[in-house]
């Protein structure tokens, strides 16, 4: 896996979650002494809340990760440990963008890329999981479209309140992600993000189509950066 935080030692992923910590809690601070002074207290509140949704990630990731309640199958594509016979799956957080994205790739390339992970990701858990035939997966995205999600063998079901709440409290954080993913600002329709479902038994049917998509997808990157 090619990740920069995860490639680095103890001492210096340290050093960076420090210093993240630090950067945070001056804006929160100066934040609220602004608010204070002007006595507008929505600004400290804002602040403070949205600052901590975008640096959760840098730290729960690493957290999760080393506890093995989270386990990465590819770069961006992890998922949270088995339960009741389901498999939670998710796409690359902010903190996985920020460390993993090459800054000379543009938007389609990030695109591609980010797609490319997650097929890469999803074929290592069926081959970890591909005597669990009756395991459910489930997952929500915006950046896989419902015709994609269709086609490697997943159905779009209705996301849930709970999940629409959570979105919406960190609509800052994916807009950076969202954002870093398309390579300029870009303001997230978190009205078009989809909730999908199949068992292993079902993308297992789909796993030469997976692959083939994959390798594509993989060979255009690589021949786009070599342009």
């Amino acid at each position: 896996m090619n990740h920069r935080f995860y490639n680095k030692n103890e001492k210096e992923q340290n050093r960076i979650l420090i210093t993240i910590a630090i950067c945070s809690l001056i804006v929160i601070v100066l934040s609220i002494i602004i608010s204070i002074y002007s006595r507008i207290y929505v600004i400290g509140i804002l602040t403070f809340s949205i600052t901590l949704s975008i640096i959760a990630p840098f730290f729960d990731m690493p957290s999760l990760n080393k506890s093995g309640r989270i386990i990465y199958y590819s770069s961006l594509f992890v998922i949270e440990k088995p339960k009741n016979g389901r498999i939670k799956i998710h796409g690359g957080t902010l903190f996985d963008y920020y460390f993993v994205i090459e800054n000379q790739m543009n938007g389609k390339q990030r695109t591609d890329f980010i797609i490319q992970q997650y097929l890469e990701g999803l074929l290592h858990l069926l081959k970890k999981h591909e005597k669990d035939k009756r395991m459910k997966i489930s997952g929500t995205s915006y950046i896989i479209n419902k015709r994609t999600a269709e086609k490697i063998g997943f159905r779009i079901i209705e996301t849930d309140f709970l999940q629409k709440i959570i979105l919406t409290y960190n609509y800052f954080n994916i807009l950076i992600s969202n954002s870093i993913a398309k390579n300029k600002l870009s303001f997230p329709k978190l009205n078009k993000t989809k909730t999908f479902e199949a068992n292993i038994a079902q993308l297992l049917e789909r796993k030469e189509y997976i692959e083939k998509l994959n390798n594509l997808l993989k060979n255009k990157i690589v021949n786009s950066l070599q342009d």
